[in-house]
């Protein structure tokens, strides 16, 4: 069986609850990434945040990123397990229709599971299958 761990990107690095949005986005910057897990001091996964939150929720409200923390930004969070399936993992992110998603074991984060690790995963061969693929973009891209 084809786990979350096993398609996931690891170590994902963590922006602390209480820095700021323009160290998140030089993070984001330097990584080459559009979200950044949200972590307490014990690394235990608070939320999340993406360069779209910053935008739309910080900058077109007129807010100084330097100002404000990034549990500001934290919605609800979604997550998988390091021993979810992939199906799960699918599953959850259709049912959510978002493209990034934490991995924990435990309580730790332990990786991030974006639509390029699901890419690189269905052009590794035999990690997912076409159908998945096409169903997960379905899901997450199309209007309904």
């Amino acid at each position: 069986m084809i786990t979350a761990s096993d398609i996931m990107h690891p170590g994902a690095q963590c922006i602390g609850a209480d820095q700021n949005l323009a160290e998140a986005a030089v993070m984001m910057r330097d990584m080459g990434v559009g979200a950044l897990p949200i972590c307490g001091a014990d690394r235990k996964l608070k939320g999340i945040i993406t360069d779209r939150d910053i935008v739309i929720r910080c900058l077109a409200e007129g807010r100084n990123p330097a100002d404000m923390k990034a549990m500001e930004l934290a919605g609800h969070l979604h997550c998988v397990r390091a021993d979810d399936s992939i199906d799960d993992v699918l599953r959850k992110m259709e049912q959510h229709q978002i493209r990034r998603i934490p991995v924990i074991d435990g309580e730790q984060l332990i990786g991030m599971i974006s639509e390029a690790d699901l890419a690189m995963g269905h052009r590794e061969g035999g990690r997912l299958t076409d159908q998945q693929i096409v169903d997960f973009m379905d899901s997450v891209y199309v209007e309904r």
